[in-house]
């Protein structure tokens, strides 16, 4: 397979071997199976040639005045990512990784879904960019025919190409672990979202999941989830319930306190599928007397942005509701729960637009978690977490942001069996379901993501637990990360990972509540969802 064979129609480029993909450790090296097939309902209206997979659904056009049309679109949108007007974000990495990358390919063995597809060619980290980088010489930067002709650079742009790309730009997760190995920094996970925000942006093309489910209904309602603000009452209600049942502590959680030290931005999602996590926080607070609150205003319970996936204007939407949900409030600071992509979008991108009085002072929960479990303001006991316990390192806090150390002198503190995956800390790899993909349900998409794009994170877990196998031994993940757990929740699913290997996934804060001395029961109660 070749470049060129980008802009050929008809057959499709790569076929999913199961038979080719990398292998995993008993008793789950004889368990893939094909990926799901399309049905022709499905292939007659959308395309799948890239892999036999469609995330995105693109039609087909119907006439050739439509496929020019699409066409310009499309290089009107690229000519915009290099001006600093339209793309304030990322023009000055996006042009140094365009122009300094050598192509010496040590990225590729460090990319775990080109890796666990058995070294797939389209799925290589330099695909994508070498395609937008022929692109753009022959149709932005128009360098002479003979000169793309004797460097071989020369590409046919039609419908096809660009079908092709945009749903290539859905194979990354971005989890950046090959800008990590560059020696010449160059950011090819970047190049890959610059794609997405360019079909965003300019062609309105994203995931359903990702843009109509995710940023605007979060903008409308309040929360990706769906959850408006009076269902965040009787959730809340609920959780408080939860927590008097299994503590016997009378808790109430702080909604829209003025002037309190920390404004808690949690991932929604947590409080509905794992509401446990809140709970953890809720009683590891109170514990430690830390003055803090929840926002109830629209966006500001939800820590959710993933306009930081796909789309500059997605994203700093959602970022101002939120730092405006701070300031209203007169809070100290805002302190990130457990989520890896909110750190990465509130943290450090929110940096590009959060000025003057919206600049509130930002922080991660780990550090202040460590802070409360080092002080001594709790009693804990680590015999109480006696159970095999391994990390993962969420890509965006570990990776991206150096937060390494402080979530394991805590697990080295509370949990005796504590060990780590190999490798781990900025080099671990991706859960397999960043940027967007633990969200994605669209029709084979899932199948993709469980058999390629998670499977090197569920051999790297295996591995962790290889001493001690048995399903009657229970064992922790623990991923500080919404996003990371409902990754773990679809691959363990998939695998049958609970049933054959007895290993649950949580968070880090439920560990720590779990290691108090004042809960008469366990706060961790092994039940999988």
């Amino acid at each position: 397979m070749t470049i060129s064979d980008f802009s050929q129609s008809g057959d499709q480029l790569a076929v999913i071997n199961p038979a080719n993909l990398m292998p995993l450790p008993a008793p789950y090296d004889k368990l893939d199976k094909p990926i799901k097939a399309l049905t022709p309902e499905q292939r007659s209206r959308m395309d799948a040639s890239l892999d036999g997979i469609s995330i995105l659904g693109l039609a087909p056009p119907a006439s050739h005045e439509e496929e020019r049309a699409f066409i310009e679109k499309f290089l009107a949108g690229l000519a915009k990512l290099f001006t600093s007007g339209d793309n304030w974000t990322f023009l000055q990495p996006l042009v140094h990784s365009l122009d300094y990358c050598v192509k010496c390919q040590i990225c590729s063995d460090m990319c775990p879904a080109y890796v666990a597809s058995g070294r797939e060619e389209i799925y290589r980290p330099t695909m994508r960019p070498e395609i937008l980088r022929r692109i753009i010489g022959k149709y932005i930067k128009k360098s002479h025919p003979l000169l793309r002709k004797f460097r071989g650079t020369d590409i046919d742009l039609n419908w096809q190409t660009l079908a092709r790309l945009g749903e290539l730009a859905y194979r990354c997760t971005l989890c950046r672990r090959c800008a990590q190995v560059c020696p010449l920094g160059v950011d090819n996970a970047l190049i890959s979202r610059e794609i997405r925000k360019l079909f965003s942006q300019q062609m309105g093309i994203a995931p359903k999941e990702i843009h109509e489910k995710g940023t605007v209904q979060q903008l409308k309602v309040g929360s990706s989830t769906g959850m408006t603000p009076p269902a965040l009452t009787d959730i809340l209600e609920f959780i408080e319930e939860e927590i008097e049942e299994k503590t016997g502590k009378k808790i109430k959680i702080p909604v829209d306190k003025k002037g309190a030290d920390i404004l808690l931005l949690h991932n929604a999602g947590e409080f509905i599928a794992w509401p446990e996590n809140l709970e953890a926080f809720a009683i590891l607070f109170d514990a430690a007397g830390i003055d803090w609150t929840l926002s109830s205003e629209i966006a500001g319970y939800d820590a959710v942005n993933y306009g930081v996936w796909y789309d500059d204007v997605q994203f700093a939407r959602i970022a101002l509701l939120h730092a405006q949900a701070a300031k209203n409030l007169g809070v100290k600071k805002i302190s990130l729960g457990e989520c890896g992509h909110a750190h990465k979008a509130m943290i450090v991108i929110a940096d590009r637009i959060l000025t003057r009085d919206l600049n509130i002072p930002r922080e991660s929960s780990i550090p202040l978690m460590e802070e409360i479990v080092m002080s001594g303001k709790i009693k804990l006991d680590p015999s109480r977490n006696d159970f095999p316990v391994t990390l993962h390192d969420p890509c965006n806090m570990v990776r991206l942001m150096g937060i390494v150390e402080p979530q394991r002198r805590i697990l080295r503190k509370i949990a005796p069996q504590f060990r780590e995956m190999t490798p781990h800390g900025v080099e671990n790899y991706c859960c397999g379901g960043g940027s967007g993909f633990a969200v994605t349900q669209s029709t084979n998409f899932p199948d993709w993501r469980s058999s390629i794009s998670g499977r090197m994170k569920l051999k790297q877990t295996l591995e962790a637990f290889g001493d001690v196998p048995s399903p009657e031994i229970k064992k922790y993940v623990c991923a500080p990360c919404s996003n990371c757990k409902g990754q773990y929740r679809e691959l363990f699913n998939y695998y049958g990972v609970w049933e054959k290997s007895g290993i649950f996934y949580g968070g880090l804060v439920e560990l720590i509540v779990n290691a108090m001395t004042d809960l008469k029961k366990p706060f961790i109660q092994w039940e999988w969802h």
